[in-house]
């Protein structure tokens, strides 16, 4: 079956999930979860396939990392089902409402976008998350993952379907594309009239593809070059659990931090602190001229580094003579992922979280935290970067847009 078979198959049968009940919804959640811990020996066995493959072929090691599941993981997926089962249904929320002079009474309210596309690469785990916060906020998916992951996300989805017909749903609400090739991908950016959004999820690269090449509306979910800032009156040790936590915890996250910024009254003392916490862990810098006097054993930073979103255990690092060259430094190098400024200081606080244009931005806390479970959203489509519709993690809400309903007693104009 080709994409777009299977993109009207989608659309035939969103009808039975736009208007599903939250009890029904919520029930096809529990018996997902259910179905994939049960069968979770079977989705390791799939992903072995794929991890083994994708080492034959020399996949990255950050990229291998991403695909790769284990009981952890699978229990994040069904642990994030849960939540989204106890989460309050977007669908039918009255936003705002007003009764006219002519007596008519005017509700906006929430309804679901109707039929989601997703692109995405490497990650497994995104074939659940995206399909149950599609399911729960009344959408019906196509999913069209990676050839890298192609059978854990085969297997996934049949057994999400599985679930749903046991429950007595239609199990074509989730599709998913096993034609991994970009003939597939380029028949889903022209399903205008199919599917209702189409949402990348993965490199630069493909997000650039999709958002130049699409005629179905697009959101955009970024890459991560996020920044943290150390100010002059930061907490060096503060400074320091913060760099080392969203730099190494996990390097090839969206939300990793890739770059550094220092104020030059502590970069000295700061610089030979991280340093020595880096070695350890593997980390290597680049940094600009004034941070090689202190680390003389670091290479320079190209402009390209400063634009780098690693993935790995690399991170560039400049110095800057104030908050406002930080500032400046962000605007022009960041993705709008996240940005972090550590300081003690409430006006240098307030400065930063009001200058800095990106969809998250934190004071005294790791930008790993930009996440749709650690913001209580439950999953998450991914991180959006663009500023209409959405921006930051998607969540349910997200998922969702609004219609007007106007309810009369003869009214004409």
């Amino acid at each position: 079956m080709t994409a777009i078979e299977q993109g009207r198959l989608v659309k035939d049968a969103a009808k039975d999930i736009n208007t599903a009940t939250t009890s029904q919804k919520n029930k096809a959640l529990k018996e997902i979860k259910n179905t994939l811990i049960l069968n979770e020996n079977k989705i390791l066995e799939q992903n072995k396939r794929d991890i083994e493959s994708a080492k034959q072929s020399g996949l990255q090691e950050h990229l291998i990392d991403r695909l790769t599941l284990n009981s952890d993981r699978i229990k994040g997926m069904t642990f994030a089902i849960d939540e989204l089962i106890h989460l309050s249904d977007p669908v039918g929320e009255i936003i705002d409402g007003t009764t006219r002079p002519n007596g008519l009474k005017i509700e906006r309210v929430r309804v679901p976008l109707g039929v989601v596309g997703i692109i995405y690469e490497a990650r497994p785990n995104v074939s659940v998350d995206a399909a149950t916060l599609c399911l729960k906020s009344g959408n019906a998916v196509l999913l069209r993952g990676g050839k890298e992951a192609i059978y854990t996300n085969t297997a996934l989805v049949e057994l999400m379907k599985d679930a749903l017909r046991n429950c007595g749903m239609n199990p074509n609400v989730i599709e998913l594309v096993t034609d991994t090739s970009r003939e597939s991908a380029n028949q889903m950016m022209k399903m205008r009239g199919v599917l209702d959004v189409l949402i990348p999820r993965g490199s630069a690269c493909l997000i650039k593809s999709v958002a130049s090449n699409s005629t179905v509306p697009v959101i955009e979910t970024g890459t991560g070059n996020c920044h943290i800032y150390v100010d002059e009156s930061a907490d060096l040790d503060m400074a320091l659990k913060i760099t080392l936590n969203a730099k190494i915890s996990r390097p090839s996250v969206c939300n990793a931090a890739e770059s550094l910024l220092v104020h030059r009254l502590v970069a000295k003392t700061f610089l030979k602190m991280l340093k020595k916490e880096f070695d350890a862990a593997g980390v290597t810098l680049v940094g600009c001229a004034n941070s090689r006097k202190i680390l003389s054993d670091i290479e320079l930073a190209t402009d390209d580094d400063f634009y780098t979103e690693y993935l790995e255990y690399k991170m560039s690092v400049k110095i800057v003579d104030n908050i406002e060259q930080a500032v400046e430094h962000i605007e022009k190098y960041s993705s709008k992922h996240s940005e972090c400024i550590v300081t003690s200081n409430y006006e240098a606080s307030e400065y930063f979280l009001g200058a800095v244009d990106s969809s998250a931005v934190y004071v005294n806390a790791s930008t790993r935290f930009t996440d749709g479970g650690e913001f209580g959203l439950g999953a998450e489509l991914g991180i959006s970067t663009q500023k209409l519709h959405a921006r930051g993690p998607m969540g349910l809400k997200e998922l969702t847009t609004q219609k007007f309903i106007i309810r009369g007693n003869g009214q004409i104009r």
